[in-house]
């Protein structure tokens, strides 16, 4: 690598901006230093103050002044060093080659307790990865973006997060016109599986190496002591990746485009595009209406996920070792653990959903029963939970079944066999069973407030809503109603 990667740094300015560019050190190979396209009328249309303050980013500042110049990209926060990050990704199965063809990394912020925060934009103009695309993007994605992220932070699921979203003052032309806007996203990293399958493709052996040094540094610092530092980097990010689909799965959350260039190497989430939250529980649910073949229903977020590690791992296979028929060993190896940790993940989440506090044999067979009465009476998945915490059989459409009666006796002889008292199990499931989620229908509630009629009150309700999911208050059993009955089923778009 080009010398030190992580410890250079300028210093905060009057705004709070304390950038350094760690990823410009890195082989040209992997960015094109790229400029935002200036914008026509920028507007602060939301702000996230928390996040603001996490950053150490002086939040009266960005909302006043040239706050909204600075997030439209027009004005260049110093030490900033804008770019656009290379990448490739298999997309529905298929390899292409890829990269930043709308965004724009600033750089990274230093937070004051020292973190490395990316700070990007989103809609911000073309790059030399475009691919024809105009490079802006709509009020409504960027807005669906930012309540989205923001509830998965708040329900505990690893995600990027979302600081700002600012309207142009210019057009963008999709199937009609729409309000441009940017969304000013923060991550970990925006390092991706796809930026791996980018380097062993179009990179040298020692470029490759580079970059995979730069993320255990960055990531995963306890690799650099290891004998195999490229082994342990991939066994984490496996881990990693177990446990965030897990929490998807637990909290029936459905990704709807999990392409390889959407899977971080952090374990975080990220594209909001076509994602929504499952009502009534049922494994084959899809949403995207590009996922006309089901390759990304909530049923196979696991298979899939596994599926594209294994790309990751076959990206590593020139570090793993010398010997190739020996490293693709290894990487097998490290690939076969990812259904058990997953498993493991999951079904101690389910665990905590049911007040369990210790693991039996028989507890597989407790939560798949009731996943099935689930399934099988079109069940709310979210709901179903909550009526258990709160003990309200009536509340459950499948309550006056022989084979319900049966589960619950089963479940209360459970609870009752573990060293916690029941009133310890109850809270164990408030705190692991959220009274809320981002209701795909409260959310295009609040966007279509926002978008058509320019009212942001709804959204700015919701979101309040949404960021204390765990808090099992009077105020939120409105935003706990499934959708009415519709004839046409939900569907989401990817909002390029």
């Amino acid at each position: 690598m080009k010398g030190d990667t992580m410890t250079r740094n300028t210093g905060a300015t009057e705004k709070g901006w304390n950038f350094d560019n760690s990823y410009t050190r890195l082989p040209e190979k992997f960015y094109s230093s790229v400029t935002p396209a200036p914008v026509s009328a920028p507007a602060l249309i939301v702000f996230n103050n928390p996040l603001a303050e996490e950053l150490g980013v002086n939040a009266q500042e960005l909302q006043e002044g040239d706050g909204a110049e600075v997030l439209a990209g027009n004005k260049i926060p110093e030490g900033a060093s804008p770019l656009a990050q290379a990448y490739a990704g298999h997309q529905f199965g298929h390899f292409t080659m890829l990269g930043d063809g709308r965004a724009h990394l600033l750089g990274e912020q230093i937070t004051p307790e020292g973190e490395r925060i990316d700070i990007q934009f989103k809609g911000s103009g073309r790059t030399p990865y475009s691919r024809g695309g105009d490079g802006r993007a709509g009020l409504g994605p960027m807005l669906r973006e930012y309540i989205m992220s923001e509830a998965m932070h708040a329900l505990g699921i690893p995600t990027t997060r979302s600081l700002a979203v600012v309207t142009t003052g210019d057009p963008v032309y999709r199937e009609t016109e729409q309000q441009g806007a940017i969304l000013t996203r923060t991550a970990s990293s925006h390092l991706r599986v796809g930026t791996f399958e980018y380097a062993v493709r179009y990179c040298s052996e020692g470029e490759l190496r580079e970059l995979a040094d730069y993320t255990i540094e960055r990531h995963y610092p306890e690799a650099g002591g290891e004998k195999n530092p490229y082994l342990t980097l991939l066994k984490s990010v496996i881990n990693r990746q177990a446990e965030l689909i897990a929490k998807w799965q637990l909290a029936g959350f459905i990704h709807g485009v999990m392409n390889t260039d959407n899977t971080t190497i952090s374990g975080e989430t990220i594209d909001y595009g076509p994602c929504a939250f499952m009502n009534t529980y049922d494994p084959k649910t899809v949403f995207s209406s590009i996922d006309v073949q089901g390759r990304y229903a909530y049923g196979n977020q696991p298979y899939i996920g596994g599926w594209n590690l294994a790309r990751f791992a076959e990206a590593l296979v020139p570090l793993l070792d010398k010997d190739d028929e020996k490293a693709v060993e290894m990487a097998q190896d490290a690939i076969s653990a990812f259904g058990d940790l997953y498993r493991d993940y999951y079904f101690s989440g389910m665990r905590k959903k049911l007040g369990l506090f210790n693991e039996e044999e028989e507890d597989k067979q407790l939560i798949d029963s009731l996943l099935g009465m689930m399934q099988k009476h079109d069940a709310d998945y979210t709901n179903s939970f909550l009526a258990l915490t709160y003990d309200n059989t009536e509340d459950l459409v499948f309550s006056e079944t022989d084979k319900y009666n049966d589960w619950h006796k089963k479940w209360q002889e459970r609870l009752e066999r573990q060293e916690q008292s029941i009133e310890e199990a109850r809270k164990l499931m408030h705190k692991s069973n959220p009274a809320v989620i981002p209701r795909n229908h409260r959310v295009e509630e609040a966007l279509d407030a926002a978008v058509s009629k320019n009212d942001f009150n709804v959204m700015e309700r919701l979101l309040e809503v949404l960021s204390t999911p765990y808090e099992h208050t009077e105020d939120k059993k409105a935003y706990t109603e499934p959708p009415p009955p519709s004839d046409r089923p939900y569907q989401t778009f990817c909002g390029t």
